[in-house]
């Protein structure tokens, strides 16, 4: 039976949550999920911090794989930013896209 880590990360200020991610290992491999910042603090960096969080939590895997929506075109940038990438597309309706990103992790001397 294959063990899976599980985390959720919160950023909070003034006692409100402000942004959070989840994500999970399985295997070698770190899955990322909804990465969510309230509009109010968006373009303050939450977004990069809970996702450096998440790579320092999780920094033994081979690497990293998020899912998100092809509209969610801020959560790409930001993505991309970090060094993900593009594997693939998937049209899930007429109207919804989900795109396959992927970052390999650093591997030490």
């Amino acid at each position: 039976m294959e063990l899976e880590d599980h985390v959720f990360l919160k950023a909070v200020e003034s006692g409100k949550l402000v942004g959070s991610v989840r994500a999970r290992q399985v295997g070698e491999t770190c899955q990322v999920g909804r990465l969510i910042v309230h509009p109010a603090h968006q373009g303050q960096g939450i977004g990069k911090e809970l996702m450096r969080a998440i790579e320092r939590r999780f920094e033994g895997v081979k690497g990293f794989e998020l899912f998100t929506g092809h509209r969610s075109e801020r959560n790409l940038r930001l993505y991309r930013e970090l060094g993900y990438r593009d594997v693939r597309e998937e049209q899930v309706s007429p109207v919804l896209t989900l795109v396959h990103l992927r970052k390999e992790s650093r591997c030490s001397p």
